[in-house]
């Protein structure tokens, strides 16, 4: 049975991410098995360049198995390339630690090809039963007519929405102070929070149905 492995908010947690990618590897066993990562990888942690460049590495050697969605914060580094007010608006939600990570003073330092990687990054990932997207989709419209600014920025009226738009939706972006998944008759929110302190968190999907199987986890204090 083929598995999905989707991963929540990363936020340049490293550590967690290396182990969490392992855990549902070792859970994949011999397997086919696919990981979509759900955006933000930078900003806000300790380690955004090595998130990148675990990324980019593992996107290398399997890039049919690996699927790297954009976020709304890789959305405001890209954006702060192009000008002195988008630098501003993104270095104050987190990118003064990007910049700590890559030993850098602006954005226009950080490497080309980790520039490049990012804005090659798709903003979704259909697979006929579920609809993979960094922050959700608004529920008025199909899911093919969504704008880019709702999928990567929505919370409201997507997060009290019951609509079922023909995809169960998978999405981190709006973190969970509890620290676990939120499941919904529509949709799951993965995003639990690591760079607060909290998990980061995996969920499984198999082909018995469209909403997760079960959830992964790695906890920011184990060793």
């Amino acid at each position: 049975m083929s598995k999905t492995y989707a991963i929540g908010d990363v936020h340049g947690c490293l550590d967690q991410l290396q182990r969490l990618v392992e855990l549902c590897e070792q859970d994949a066993g011999e397997g086919q098995s696919k990981l979509v990562f759900l955006g933000d990888y930078i900003d806000r942690g300790p380690d955004s360049r090595g998130v990148i460049e675990f990324l980019m590495d593992l996107q290398k050697w399997s890039p049919d198995e690996i699927i790297c969605l954009r976020g709304n914060h890789e959305d405001l580094l890209l954006a702060a390339l192009e000008g002195q007010d988008a630098e501003q608006s993104w270095l104050l939600n987190g990118g003064y630690a990007t910049l700590r990570s890559y030993g850098a003073a602006c954005a226009t330092d950080i490497p080309m090809p980790h520039i490049a990687w990012l804005r090659s990054l798709p903003l979704f990932h259909d697979d006929r039963k579920r609809f993979f997207v960094h922050a959700g989709v608004h529920p008025d419209r199909p899911l093919d007519q969504q704008r880019t600014r709702d999928l990567l920025w929505i919370k409201e009226p997507f997060l009290s929405s019951e609509k079922v738009l023909g995809r169960f939706i998978v999405h981190g972006h709006t973190p969970l102070k509890s620290g676990r998944p939120e499941v919904r008759i529509n949709r799951v929110n993965i995003d639990t929070g690591a760079v607060f302190g909290r998990t980061l968190t995996s969920a499984v999907f198999d082909s018995r149905g469209a909403p997760p199987s079960r959830f992964l986890s790695v906890d920011p204090n184990a060793t």
